[in-house]
């Protein structure tokens, strides 16, 4: 689906939620096989059972992508994603934990040399089904202006 717009049509504190996604072992398998990223943290079981979490974790980095890749959905011509800033991995996602997130646009500026874009801030909040927080990001979309 296609929906074109521009830097002014968004409108600051607007938001859009997803739909739930719950996170698999085998989800955390294939993406420990697609970065290296094999940490005990992710796929030992019995040596987390001595850890604090007691049970094996996401990495982050899966859920990151899988949050990235939930947000997607509408496909906008003039803008583009310019990248993300101030990650962070608040909770741990365990296997069968479902996730949603939530983007609300939090800032619009300038961008400081193209002026026929200006860049367009997502804050990106992701959920577990308890409702905690587990990972927030704000993503950079470069958007068109309208032509003067």
């Amino acid at each position: 689906m296609f929906q074109e717009r521009y830097f002014e049509d968004y409108a600051l504190g607007e938001q859009r939620q997803t739909i739930g996604r719950t996170i698999t072992e085998t989800d955390i398998v294939l993406h420990a096989g697609q970065t290296g990223d094999f940490y005990p943290h992710h796929m030992d079981a019995e040596w987390c059972k001595t850890q604090d979490f007691g049970q094996r974790i996401a990495h982050g980095t899966l859920i990151f992508s899988v949050a990235v890749g939930m947000t997607a959905g509408t496909i906008n011509p003039l803008a583009f994603s310019y990248g993300y800033d101030r990650l962070r991995f608040i909770k741990p996602v365990f296997i069968g934990d479902t996730i949603h997130v939530q983007v609300t646009i939090a800032d619009k500026r300038d961008h400081p040399k193209r002026t026929d874009h200006g860049v367009v801030v997502e804050k990106c909040e992701v959920f577990n089904q308890r409702q905690e927080l587990v990972l927030v990001c704000e993503h950079l979309l470069l958007a068109q202006r309208r032509a003067l």
